[in-house]
């Protein structure tokens, strides 16, 4: 196989058996939210029945990131409440709660699987997209951040300093991708190195290859970059000449795929609608892949026919491993040397089944070479494959297959703070935490 090599461098909520469900009226729901006491901040204008007009599907579709939701259910979606303050985050959890609705809470819409506005029995969307302002605290290194806030917001204010490489290679991929893994999760906490394989097109017509990206971000100048860069990973022959310095603002641009000039004011700028179908895995791995694993698992991606397809490699280490796992609910931390990233993106919607079937057959290639019992999965790349509950019911059985794998040791002492602050498990989705309650 031939490679082509280029480098791009940054410098700078189980058993709980739910009774089944019987569709709740949506008048007597409405009729709650509307007569809730709030005459400083009516709820009446943020309630948007579930119909076909261009009102409400423009709500609907506004934080929908996946092409594959794009379609509302409307058997089961009655409403979507868009909380202007924390009044009608009130109204809206109490009415549901009261009247048997379902309730799923949206931001940003970044669930990968849409459970955050998806759902098989009767529910509401709670979208917090109003709800948006930033308080950054400089001296105790600290900032609160309302859950509709979008990270273009949150860069726009904390923007500080940072730098930029481009150079391509036409050799030794397998060589470099293999000697990264051995060094990138042990490199000064100031740099990180990102490795991205990915389908492109070959030097031959109607060839396709794979090219494999270096994306890295340093706090520091670009010759500094380059001394550590040469002593840690020579064969990449950076040079200080391939760098390009900006402002750490600037360099978010940079992460977005959007060109060097780009006005940072598009970070503002707030979604319209989903752009494609997607579908997202993810993997930790604690030991090298050999360089064979390496070859099977681009064989693997070269397979997805048609596609954007791309394995992004995420390097751990630095202050990940100084951070216990027991200390956060998040538990990857001290020996992981890098978390993966399968993904692959397409506009045709009768190829989503194929495309699926083939994600399925990729991360079974890469399963000698992660982590095993469990499995462990990053819950922002939410996978509905590893694990799930139906919409309506949260058995203990099943969230702990999805759990272990999300949060590891960690899942028993989530399962008790959801026993005491949700004991009825009204808050749940198809792969969220239960309480904790004695096995049927």
């Amino acid at each position: 196989m031939k490679e082509a090599l280029s480098v791009l461098c940054l410098a700078l909520l189980v058993s709980v058996s739910e009774a089944a469900v019987t569709k709740p009226g949506i008048g007597e729901f409405l009729g709650c939210l509307r007569s809730w006491p709030s005459p400083e901040s009516p709820i009446t204008d943020d309630i948007f029945t579930a119909d076909n007009t261009t009102t409400f599907l423009s709500f609907y579709l506004a934080y929908t990131k996946n092409t594959r939701f794009a379609s509302p259910n409307y058997q089961t979606l009655m409403a979507i409440v868009t909380a202007k303050n924390l009044s009608h985050i009130q109204a809206t959890v109490v009415c549901a709660k009261s009247n048997g609705v379902q309730i799923r809470i949206r931001s940003g819409g970044h669930d990968y699987e849409g459970l955050s506005y998806i759902s098989s029995v009767p529910f509401v969307i709670l979208d917090l997209f109003n709800l948006r302002s930033i308080t950054v605290d400089v001296p105790s290194k600290q900032a609160w951040v309302q859950a509709g806030a979008t990270l273009g917001e949150l860069y726009t204010k904390i923007s500080e300093a940072g730098e930029t490489v481009n150079k391509t290679l036409e050799q030794g991929g397998i060589d470099v991708l293999y000697k990264w893994q051995l060094v990138s999760s042990k490199l000064p906490e100031s740099l990180y190195v990102k490795a991205m394989s990915q389908v492109a097109n070959g030097t031959r017509s109607g060839e396709r290859t794979i090219a494999v990206l270096f994306y890295a971000q340093f706090l520091g100048g670009a010759d500094e970059l380059v001394s550590i860069m040469n002593q840690s990973l020579p064969e990449l022959g950076l040079k200080s000449q391939d760098c390009l310095e900006m402002s750490w603002l600037n360099s978010t641009l940079f992460w977005e795929d959007l060109p060097v000039g780009t006005p940072a004011s598009i970070l503002l700028d707030r979604p319209s609608k989903p752009e494609k179908f997607f579908k997202s895995k993810s993997d930790y791995v604690k030991k090298p892949i050999p360089k064979e694993g390496i070859e099977k698992l681009w064989n693997g991606m070269l397979k997805i026919n048609n596609n954007t397809v791309y394995m992004h490699w995420n390097p751990y280490g630095g202050v990940m491993d100084t951070i216990p796992a027991t200390a956060t609910p998040f538990p990857h931390r001290e020996g992981n040397l890098f978390k993966i990233q399968y993904y692959t993106a397409w506009f045709d919607a009768n190829a989503t089944k194929g495309s699926l079937d083939m994600m399925k057959e990729l991360y079974e290639v890469a399963e000698p070479y992660v982590s095993s019992n469990p499995r462990e999965a990053f819950l922002n790349y939410r996978d509905i494959d590893i694990g799930s509950n139906p919409s309506g019911e949260t058995t203990v059985d099943e969230a702990e297959i999805y759990g272990s794998k999300y949060f590891v040791g960690n899942l028993k002492r989530l399962m008790e703070v959801k026993a005491k602050y949700d004991p009825e498990n009204f808050f749940k989705n198809e792969q969220s935490i239960p309480p904790a309650r004695v096995k049927q």
